[in-house]
Order: structure tokens, then sequence, then C-alpha cells
């Protein structure tokens, strides 16, 4: 790190990381004394200040690294208390960083912000949600990768041995739409207080996008997004520990048309999406040949209701929502984990 540095100057540091191998692929922002002060201050945190242990990597994560690779990534300092508070839900051993990170599932980490947080840096919970656009969204989840690379060697070809991967594996932070739904938001189904503000880390294995501009009524459309949940072609077609839907604007006022609660739509997807062990069977997605009493016997893409998260997300309008299928299921013990920021 310098100080102070020409133009020229950040442009051979920029090529020095490059060949270091600090990037995730882009161009990285050069740090400097003075700019990772500035992420330590925004959170009051000393450089050498312990954030979280990943205990299966015999790591221990320090506040200077969170700030080096949150610079790197482009972050404001108001940012830097969102990415330590989701750098402590990786940390947290009920996600399971070492199973998600290193699977050749590719999971993408999420990181779903909820409370006033998200709208004072900025944060994106409408139109083209996913998408590009917006520099917090952007940078917050870049800097957990960045992190993730340089500080856990969590690299492609290295520990990283994902197969086939996502884009969403560079950067995936969303926030509730918590103003546009009628139902409380999601931390506080967590325990949170309203006026808390929380990151929530979730590894995704991958983003369905359900699209339904006839129904009338919640069933049909519901029905489309069961089927997306329980596709044959997921990781984890029974079991997962979580699954996240978003519901966008025009599905999401056919909800409180039909006077629906979140807890109708989480109890109807559950019902809804599941396979018979006979279609399990015949597709070996799961091993044996079909027996009697198999075309009725269910297995659920979840093990309970609760294990579907809901939130409202994406544009006032156009017919699409989403499905955010999890890495891992039951037996891989990985599960979302939420943080107060």
């Amino acid at each position: 790190m310098q100080n102070n540095f020409t133009p020229q100057d950040a442009a051979d540091l920029i090529e020095a990381y490059y060949q270091r191998g600090f990037t995730d692929g882009f161009p990285v922002v050069p740090p400097s004394q003075d700019s990772v002060s500035a992420m330590l201050a925004a959170a009051s945190l000393q450089q050498d200040q312990v954030i979280g242990e990943i205990v299966t990597r015999n790591v221990v994560i320090t506040a200077d690294k969170v700030a080096l690779n949150a610079v790197m990534a482009g972050c404001l300092p108001e940012y830097m208390p969102v990415v330590v508070s989701a750098v402590r839900g990786i940390c947290h051993p009920d996600f399971n960083y070492h199973g998600m990170a290193t699977s050749t599932g590719g999971a993408a980490l999420t990181i779903l912000v909820n409370g006033p947080m998200a709208d004072r840096i900025g944060l994106n919970s409408g139109e083209n949600l996913f998408g590009p656009g917006f520099r917090a969204n952007m940078t917050i989840g870049r800097a957990l990768r960045l992190l993730m690379m340089n500080s856990l060697n969590t690299r492609p070809g290295g520990l990283d041995r994902s197969t086939i991967g996502t884009p969403a594996k560079i950067s995936f932070c969303f926030a509730e739409n918590e103003q546009r739904s009628p139902w409380e938001p999601f931390h506080v189904e967590r325990g949170f207080h309203p006026g808390e503000s929380t990151t929530t880390v979730f590894a995704c294995q991958d983003i369905i996008q359900v699209y339904n501009q006839l129904a009338q009524t919640p069933e049909p459309f519901l029905e489309g997004v069961a089927d997306a949940m329980a596709n044959m072609g997921s990781m984890n077609i029974v079991s997962q520990q979580n699954l996240i839907v978003v519901l966008a604007g025009e599905h999401l006022r056919l909800m409180t048309k039909a006077g629906w609660k979140k807890q109708q739509v989480k109890h109807y997807l559950f019902d809804h999406a599941r396979r018979s062990v006979a279609e399990l069977k015949k597709v070996k997605r799961i091993p044996g040949e079909v027996q009697a009493g198999d075309e009725t016997t269910y297995r659920h893409v979840v093990n309970q209701p609760d294990d579907i998260v809901v939130v409202s997300g994406g544009g006032d309008v156009g017919t699409f929502s989403a499905c955010l299928l999890s890495w891992g299921g039951s037996r891989s013990a990985t599960a979302m984990v939420t943080t107060r920021i």
C-alpha cells in the first residue's frame, strides 16, 4: 500500500495485482493507507481486530484483510459495516463455508440485506434486482468474493473446484423491498427489530426466473414456482436446508389481492414442491427400481414450510419472480445465517 499515487502508479498497480492473482478477473482499486484507514474507521475497527475464523481452513480473518478487499472491490467506506456483518455470517459454523466454497457445485455466496441500512447506502431492492448498475450491490458482493480468494485461497483451480460456476460468484448482493411488501420483513421473522439492519448469507446454487402473466389467483402462479423449486436438474432435489423465493411487484400484488399471508404462501409451496419416489427413481436421482407405493410416496424440496424464505424484491411491473435454490442438502449441513449490522 502507498499513501498517494499518480494515475500511472495506479495503472501499474492494477497490472501488478493481476500478475499476483489478487483479482477476480476485473481490475481492482489499488488500496492506499488512507483508503484502508477510512474503511476501518467507518466500522469502528482496529486493523488487527478479529472479525471471525473459518475453523475448517484454520484461518483467522482480521479487520485489515476485510478493509483491503473492500477497497479493492470499489466499496465506499459506508458499506464497510455491511461487509463486516456478512463476513461474520460466513464464519458461523452453521454456514459451512468450506463445503459450499470448495464443492464442484459452484455455489454463489448470496447476501440479503434487511433494515434501514439498505436505503441508507443505496442498495437496490427493485428493478433489475440481480443485475448491474448499482455500486453498493455490486461492490459489497465483490468484496466478499475477493476476500474469499485472497484471504481464504478460494481460487479457481485451487480450493474452488466448481465444475461450471456462475457469474453470480463474482457478486450477488441485494436488499428486500420492505416498503412494498405487505408482510413483515425477513429479518423480523428471524427475531430482529424492524429498526435493526442485518445481512443474511446464503449459498445459492441456481437462480430460476418464474414467469406467469395470466394467473388471476395465487394458485396457478405458485404451481409454477413449486415446479421451479423441484426441477429434476437441481443439485438437491429434496431436503434443501433453505430456499429463497423473491416475489416481484405484480406477483406480490396477486398475493395481496387474494388476501394471502406469507405463511399461506410457504405452506402451499411446501405442499406442491415435491416429487414422487417413482419420479426420482426413473430419472436416477435416487437409487433403486420403482417399487409398489413409490408413485404415491413423496419427497419434498425442503424439510418444512419455514425453510422457504419469501421476500419482496424486483421491479414493480413485469410478471417475473425468482427462486434461489440452495447448495447442499441436510447432509451437507449448510444453512443461511443472519447477522446484525
